[in-house]
């Protein structure tokens, strides 16, 4: 029976893959804590051996009637982003897939009252949100080490789909693994508070310190959430979900919300860990925060 060993909710900003040296112009001459934070994050738990798959719930891909899973035996290709093709141009991948637990998962999006299909198209196009964590967090194959790369599968947040359907994701995300031998990690990939300032003045804005984040509302918002997810109040973020969809959180929160329905939804505890400062990113608010599997499990009090 396979299981979830570890879940996070990580920051993809493009910054991430620019040169240091331009990161640093952007920053006042500091680097970004969330480049050091997915560093440490690989070495602490992506460089281990005790999990299989990585699933990224990613907030970038957006499908419009269905969830979609990607079922390919391995992606790769070259990836430049529509969005910004100056600072990411022709970025390489190759990333192992998964199709048996895109399978298993699509297979209980019935008793879930929701829809998923698997998809292993060679032409569906990779979002940004998967590329630039598997660039820190991928592990290649390493044949001195006799290990083979790790699996990685995506799936997409539903733009039309709100609270109640993102956390029916998660519950059949939650009951495909179980089905599978599979050890798994569950990679939320996106920000919290997501709102730009516009273009005249979004180059003042290009530092990461939060002084910087579109308002100090959503600032507030974001602080309280961080401060929840370290104590492992689930139950509070989900109760509250009303007020922060008010400070267009990314893609709607729904990357957190399908991680949290695998993991228990209001009864999830377990705490999360920093692995980065809170961070402004042109006025969006971003950050790493990693929640380790409690030893009696996701739901024990």
């Amino acid at each position: 029976m396979g299981e979830v060993v570890g879940a996070g909710v990580l920051a993809h900003v493009p910054t991430i893959v620019l040169p240091e040296v331009t990161r640093r112009e952007l920053n006042n001459g500091e680097d970004s804590t969330l480049v050091a934070g997915l560093e440490r994050l690989r070495a602490e738990v992506f460089d281990r051996d005790d999990y299989d798959t990585v699933v990224v719930l990613d907030s970038h891909w957006a499908t419009t009637v269905e969830f979609v899973v990607t079922s390919h035996e391995r992606r790769a290709g070259l990836y430049t982003s529509d969005e910004l093709p100056r600072g990411m141009c022709r970025m390489p991948y190759d990333i192992p897939g998964d199709p048996e637990l895109a399978h298993a998962i699509a297979a209980h999006a019935e008793a879930q009252g929701t829809w998923i299909t698997p998809v292993d198209d060679p032409y569906l196009p990779i979002q940004y949100a998967t590329v630039n964590l598997w660039e820190y967090l991928g592990v290649r194959d390493q044949p001195y080490l006799d290990r083979p790369g790790k699996k990685w599968i995506s799936i997409g947040v539903c733009q039309t789909a709100d609270v109640e359907d993102s956390l029916r994701l998660g519950r059949a995300l939650a009951a495909g693994i179980a089905d599978t031998d599979r050890r798994v990690l569950l990679v939320a990939s996106g920000a919290l508070s997501h709102t730009f300032w516009p273009l005249r003045e979004i180059r003042d804005h290009e530092a990461a310190g939060p002084e910087h984040i579109r308002t100090q509302e959503a600032r507030r918002a974001d602080e309280e959430r961080i401060e929840w997810f370290g104590k492992g109040d689930h139950a509070r973020v989900l109760d509250t979900m009303p007020e922060f969809l008010r400070h267009k959180p990314e893609a709607r929160f729904g990357h957190y919300l399908m991680m949290v329905g695998a993991l228990g939804e209001r009864d999830c505890v377990a705490p999360g860990r920093l692995y980065s400062e809170y961070e402004n990113s042109v006025g969006t608010g971003q950050v790493h925060i990693w929640f380790d599997r409690p030893e009696n499990g996701w739901t024990a009090r």
